[in-house]
């Protein structure tokens, strides 16, 4: 067992304020280097100029954004990983950038060959052959660079399956083909290829958040977020746990990557964890889990968000005001363990030299960093778009660093902007790239034949429904970073799950008897036999087994009949924020658990081990999901919000102690299971006496385990 930490110990150094994933390119030459800081800038200011005037069209726009990015790619990332440790020769280096060059000039001729296309009737001439074929055998390329083999094998598998073997399958999945012509043009020019909506949002929204955090860290923002954390937290029992979590959920508002933010704080935390007393797998656990919970933080929220609000057409707004307590309720999960843990292996707490208080670092030119933020916050309340406010607070961040000790200038600012494009390679390449599995997927239909498969496969149980998408979540993330799965997972499953949540909404409704006139009559015409009681309400099995009856064409009328728009538009933003958190679990679940094992080599513990621990610790990813579907924590009244909210944080606590088997002392197997029951029952929904009696009794064994001696009671 521990002991807690007494000594004084050297204060760790701050990490270097990079937080962010920069590739295999840091060791460039130093010819390179500036060549890369040049193209850096001036593809930010590119991005800066049409994201502020809209100069460009929305193809040109994105067509420029892809050019670039993959000019910037293949300097950066190499064409074997091996070159990151023995550089290449300056023939090989001259190759691979002249290889970016060459696809950075074929998506700009594509673009510029749209009018002389149609012309032709939309015929493709062979230089457009050759170009269009350059671009898309680029995006395998330089996605297979930054993220490895599985998304390049999904594109290819999606191309060939509209335009070859789709048509030598038997059943619902049977794809009668397109010409190869049709699928090239429609790759490049469509609404969902490679130039479409989504390479939008990459230009727009994304690039401009993840320009805004390059500039936060680059003007010291990021060594003032951890130094925060240890003030607000350092001195609590298990402090250091607790400025991982704290640190990782700020850091998230910042970089929106888990594993930048495991690589960024983990680097301090993990350390400071263990020499408290924290178990090494269980400090690189904490980091893992909490990086992760970055992702889920508003505003930025990785570019799930901006997705999202594309894809749904809710307002970005309301998407990061909604995920506000979700996001508090994860990371106070994670904490619960930090808390326990604490209490279980005797952790100290930080020393005076390694906590400093919040009046010190203000005192120190804190103050300031604390201004872009809320600027940007700011404005998104008032109803400024995304990429407005984002511009503002890059203001902001340049305006507030010279009430510093560090003000940036020129050149400041410059490395600013070149690492935001930096870091932006990545993504940038990634969502351009995946608009040709999401253009596929639009094309051939699939999108509607699979949520009609989770339905059938469910049978009308949520449950099933969500248990099903997180599992595919799970295998889809071991090869597709986060964004993209979560891309794919909801083009194809979220019109499944609104369904259900929506139909479950409508069997309340016709259960209560609140049937409007319209809904009557739409009934009446399935079930003439039911006319008469419709206004006397029903059994929820009653008039599920009612809904069973509707056909599929008159279902979604049936819903606007009874359901308000805007309950409607929370059913959709309930079922794509499920998508969007289950997406989250291949970061902490074993085979393949990225942040995790950065955490790991970081810890320097067994890395599937830690990966254990990751998801043990990341449990809320599962249980938040199914309070979005139960429940009305998005979209209810404010007291609704509350009561789930209240009864949630209980549970998520009750949960954590059946996990590690402790409270303030040890608990027993029998504890344990009536702990269980406890949380199971705050977790209930529609249901404020079992949400009681659990929390009573919660309360009741949380008391009385911390008046009880660890002697009198037998450990688990």
């Amino acid at each position: 067992m521990a002991t807690p930490s007494t000594t004084k110990t050297e204060p760790l150094r701050p990490a270097p304020p990079t937080g962010v994933d920069r590739g295999p390119g840091d060791g460039l030459s130093p010819s390179l280097e500036k060549v890369v800081m040049v193209l850096g800038v001036a593809i930010a200011l590119i991005h800066i100029y049409f994201n502020i005037f809209g100069v460009f069209s929305g193809l040109w726009r994105n067509a420029i954004h892809f050019a670039g990015f993959a000019l910037l790619c293949s300097i950066v990332y190499p064409l074997l990983p091996k070159w990151t440790t023995h550089p290449p020769s300056t023939a090989m280096r001259a190759l691979d950038i002249g290889f970016g060059v060459i696809v950075a000039t074929a998506a700009i001729y594509m673009v510029a060959s749209e009018d002389a296309i149609y012309a032709r009737g939309v015929k493709l001439s062979t230089p457009d052959w050759i170009a269009g074929g350059i671009v898309i055998l680029g995006a395998l390329e330089f996605t297979r660079r930054t993220t490895g083999l599985i998304v390049p094998a999904l594109i290819v598998i999606a191309l060939t399956y509209v335009g070859w073997w789709g048509e030598y399958i038997s059943g619902v999945f049977r794809f009668g083909g397109l010409s190869w012509e049709t699928i090239l043009f429609r790759s490049i020019y469509g609404d969902d290829g490679i130039f479409g909506t989504i390479a939008r949002i990459s230009s727009s929204f994304v690039f401009m958040f993840i320009l805004f955090g390059a500039f936060l860290l680059r003007s010291g923002g990021g060594d003032f977020v951890i130094n925060l954390a240890r003030a607000v937290a350092g001195r609590l029992t298990g402090g250091p746990g607790f400025v991982a979590v704290f640190a990782s959920g700020l850091t998230g508002t910042i970089s929106g990557s888990a594993v930048a933010n495991t690589a960024s704080t983990g680097v301090i935390t993990i350390p400071l964890m263990k020499r408290a007393g924290f178990p090494p797998k269980f400090a690189a656990g904490v980091e893992a889990s909490a990086s992760t919970g970055g992702q889920l933080m508003p505003p930025i929220m990785g570019a799930g968000a901006f997705v999202m609000a594309s894809y749904t057409q809710i307002p970005y707004t309301t998407i990061v005001t909604v995920s506000i307590l979700p996001a508090i309720l994860y990371f106070a999960s994670v904490a619960f363990y930090v808390r326990i843990e604490a209490k279980r292996s005797h952790v100290g707490i930080i020393s005076e030299d390694e906590a400093p208080s919040v009046a010190e670092l203000m005192r120190n030119g804190g103050l300031p960093f604390l201004i872009p933020i809320g600027v940007l916050i700011t404005l998104l309340i008032n109803g400024f778009t995304p990429t407005f406010a984002a511009g503002y607070a890059i203001l902001a961040v340049i305006a507030a660093s010279w009430l510093t000790t560090k003000p940036m200038g020129p050149r400041a600012v410059a490395e600013a902007l070149a690492l935001g494009s930096r870091n932006m390679i990545m993504t940038g390449v990634l969502l351009c790239s995946i608009g040709l599995v999401v253009n596929v997927i639009a094309m051939s239909g699939v999108g509607n034949t699979f949520s009609l498969m989770i339905t059938q496969w469910a049978g009308d149980s949520l449950f099933i429904a969500i248990t099903l998408i997180a599992l595919a979540s799970l295998i889809l993330g071991m090869g597709l970073p986060v964004t993209a799965a979560y891309i794919v997972l909801g083009t194809l499953s979220a019109p499944a799950l609104y369904n259900l949540i929506a139909n479950a909404q409508v069997v309340e409704v016709i259960a209560s008897g609140a049937v409007t006139d319209q809904a009557k009559v739409l009934l009446t015409l399935v079930a003439p036999e039911q006319a008469a009681t419709l206004a006397q309400g029903m059994s929820l099995e009653s008039a599920a087994q009612l809904l069973k009856t509707v056909p599929l064409e008159l279902k979604e009328p049936l819903r606007t009949a009874l359901i308000d728009e805007g309950q409607l538009m929370f059913a959709l933003l309930s079922a794509h924020l499920i998508i969007f958190w289950l997406s989250q679990d291949s970061n902490v679940t074993p085979p393949v658990c990225l942040t995790a094992f950065t955490a790991a080599a970081i810890a320097k513990t067994p890395p599937m081990a830690t990966g254990l621990m990751s998801w043990k610790i990341a449990k809320a990813l599962y249980i938040v999901p199914l309070l979005f579907a139960y429940t009305p924590l998005v979209g209810g009244t404010a007291t609704e919000v509350a009561q789930v909210f209240v009864f949630a944080l209980l549970g998520l606590y009750a949960t954590s102690a059946v996990f590690q088997g402790h409270l303030e002392n040890p608990i027993s197997w029998p504890i344990r299971g009536a702990l269980l029951v406890a949380a199971l029952a705050m977790f209930w929904p529609h249901a404020l006496i079992w949400n009681v009696a659990g929390m009573a009794v919660f309360a009741a064994i949380f008391y009385v385990n911390m008046k009880s001696q660890p002697a009198d009671v037998s450990t688990a």
